[in-house]
């Protein structure tokens, strides 16, 4: 199916009965959380997974018309770049060290804090969210599911996030409390020291005597005064193959001083990246002997968790989601991360099978060829198992079908009084 993938255009498709699939979907008992963790250990039993692999966090949003859909709510829509009616998912992908193979291995939905108000008490009950749950940022949300691939003892290197993530001092303290090695992007304006700084309490000489501790020196720059700096060391750096050929970028790194609420002073890596005018800065605590260029790499592999987000939507339909309760939810996160691994494993067990030709490369006069992508995949599975194809009679009859349920379900609600 290429579109209207919702429940009941699904079980049209399939010849189960509309009223099976919302059941199966919303309120059968199975676990998606097992589910989830069972396609992790497949994907961590994999030979391309086993050493290498990058955790990557993000966001993604969803537009809603209506309040109805568990987690909808005003809230920030990246995808639009303003506040908005949506909901919100915090998902983990994993990509593998050759950065071929990606897929999300996690989520977890965003609830707005007015879901937690006692003006929404029927509205958490109507959407199934349990009684002692409660609010929980973006960033204890990924940091949870951080955790719990971490406590399965899921490979991986590194972790890397976008700014939203990697201005919280709070999280980048969590990873790095757990020996995580990160990678995450701070804003432009973020401010940081050049030195150890100084912290102290002020004596002033005149006015009144300052009772505050805070920093004494030196003074803090921002991270993207530091890219004129000319004693800035810039590296050109081949980070991987790509659709245009082999991507480059350059690079720069130097030691910085941050200062967290309690005057605690923590020394990280400030990391820059910049492409043609753009720049980007990252924090990280990698070790003092990291070379540049795995920096590089590890830093540059987030882009494949917004690679994974769009494959989702646009080929596995996660963006057409229309349901009211959390157990929908986790159901469809469970089946499009399946559906998201099937096909990635596919793609795997093909490159094993299939051996490319090399004078390909001669003909196309290119270096690497492209690999295939999760539409490649889905177009042949398409052609190898297809929908059937219905005859007038079968149409017909689910017309039918369809009809009769219909004038049931209102014959039910006008004995109800429920109106139409």
């Amino acid at each position: 199916m290429e579109t209207n993938r919702n429940f009941a255009n699904i079980g049209r498709k399939t010849d189960v009965p509309t009223q099976n699939m919302h059941h199966f979907m919303s309120n059968s008992p199975w676990s998606g959380e097992v589910l989830v963790g069972k396609v992790r250990a497949d994907v961590a039993a994999q030979d391309e997974f086993q050493s290498g692999n990058m955790l990557l966090l993000d966001e993604s949003a969803d537009d809603k018309s209506g309040t109805h859909t568990v987690g909808s709510g005003r809230q920030y829509n990246g995808r639009r770049g303003k506040v908005d009616n949506c909901i919100v998912g915090v998902f983990l992908s994993c990509v593998d060290a050759s950065c071929q193979y990606h897929t999300w291995i996690d989520g977890e939905l965003f609830l707005v804090e007015d879901w937690f108000s006692d003006a929404w008490a029927e509205r958490r009950r109507q959407a199934g969210v349990a009684d002692d749950r409660e609010f929980q940022t973006k960033l204890e949300l990924g940091w949870q599911m951080i955790q719990r691939v971490h406590t399965e003892g899921f490979p991986f290197e590194a972790i890397a996030c976008d700014s939203h993530y990697g201005r919280s001092a709070w999280l980048r303290d969590q990873m790095a409390a757990a020996g995580l090695e990160y990678y995450a992007d701070v804003p432009a304006d973020t401010k940081v020291y050049l030195q150890p700084p100084v912290i102290g309490i002020p004596q002033n000489k005149r006015g009144k005597k300052a009772q505050k501790r805070r920093v004494l020196s030196p003074r803090a720059v921002r991270v993207d005064s530091l890219r004129h700096d000319p004693d800035m060391i810039w590296h050109a750096i081949t980070l991987r193959p790509s659709e245009r050929g082999m991507l480059q970028a350059d690079f720069a790194r130097c030691r910085v001083w941050t200062v967290r609420d309690d005057h605690t002073v923590v020394e990280e890596w400030l990391l820059i990246r910049r492409d043609g005018k753009r720049h980007t800065y990252t924090f990280s605590n990698a070790s003092l002997d990291t070379p540049l260029v795995t920096m590089a790499q590890r830093k540059s592999a987030r882009y494949f968790i917004e690679r994974s987000n769009q494959d989702t939507k646009t080929e596995l339909g996660w963006d057409e989601f229309q349901a009211i309760k959390l157990r929908a939810w986790e159901h469809q996160l469970a089946l499009t991360i399946l559906a998201s691994w099937f096909v990635t494993e596919t793609r795997l067990d093909w490159s094993h099978r299939f051996e490319r030709d090399p004078k390909l490369l001669v003909h196309y006069e290119v270096k690497v060829l492209p690999a295939l992508s999760m539409a490649n995949v889905r177009a042949m599975l398409t052609a190898a198992m297809p929908l059937p194809q219905l005859s007038p009679e079968e149409a017909t009859y689910l017309v039918v079908k369809h009809l009769d349920n219909r004038t049931r379900s209102r014959k039910s609600r006008l004995r109800s009084g429920s109106g139409p």
